[in-house]
C-alpha cells in the first residue's frame, strides 16, 4: 500500500475512533508509518486528508449498501437484507459516527460526504420501496436509515447489540418482509 493509502487508511481509523478533534497529524504519521514530509506532499493539510477519508468511507458504505440492494430478491426482500446484512455493531456506524463529531458537521466541506451519502441512501431505499407499492416511501426510507442509525446508538449505550437486532427486526415486520 502506498503511503497515500496509508494515511487515508490511517485517518478513517482515527476518526472512527476518536473524533476530528482527537486525530492529530503526528497520530495519523505514526498510525500510517509516514513522515510529516510524506503527509504534507500529499495533502494541503488535516483537513484535505480528513475529506479524503471521509469519502472513502462514505464510498465504501454506499458501496456495501448498493450490493445488498441491487441482490436478488424483492424489493422488500431487499430492503431486509440490507437491514439484516451483517455489522460492526458496537463500533457504530463510521458515516452516522460523524453526524456527532462538531467539527465535521461545522466544516461544509467535510460534512458534505456525510450528508450525501445518507440523502443516496434514502432515495436508494426509496426507488426499492416504490418498487414495492408502499406507500410514501420516501418517508419510509427515511424510517429506514433512522431505524438502522437509531439502533447503533441504541447498541452502543447498552454495550449490547441486542437492541439494534431488535430494532431491525420490529422495521421488518412493519415493513411486512
Amino acid at each position: 500500500m502506498d503511503t497515500t493509502e496509508r494515511l487515508i487508511d490511517a485517518t478513517r481509523e482515527l476518526l472512527w475512533e476518536r473524533g476530528y478533534v482527537g486525530t492529530s497529524p503526528k497520530a495519523i504519521q505514526q498510525r500510517a508509518g509516514a513522515g510529516q514530509g510524506s503527509m504534507y506532499h500529499h495533502f494541503a493539510g488535516k483537513p484535505d486528508l480528513a475529506r479524503a477519508a471521509i469519502d472513502r468511507t462514505a464510498t465504501e458504505l454506499r458501496a456495501t449498501a448498493e450490493e445488498t440492494l441491487s441482490g436478488p430478491g424483492t424489493p422488500l426482500e431487499r430492503v431486509a437484507a440490507y437491514l439484516r446484512r451483517e455489522r460492526t455493531v458496537l463500533r457504530g456506524c463510521p458515516v452516522g459516527r460523524l453526524t456527532q463529531d462538531p467539527d465535521v458537521m461545522a466544516d461544509e466541506a467535510l460534512r458534505a460526504p456525510v450528508a450525501e451519502t445518507f440523502a443516496w441512501l434514502r432515495e436508494r431505499v426509496a426507488a426499492l420501496l416504490t418498487e414495492a407499492g408502499l406507500p410514501d416511501p420516501d418517508a419510509t426510507a427515511a424510517t429506514v436509515v433512522a431505524v438502522v442509525q437509531g439502533g447503533y446508538v441504541l447498541a452502543r449505550a447498552a454495550g449490547d447489540t441486542t437492541p439494534f437486532t431488535d430494532a431491525i427486526e420490529g422495521l421488518i415486520v412493519l415493513l411486512g418482509s
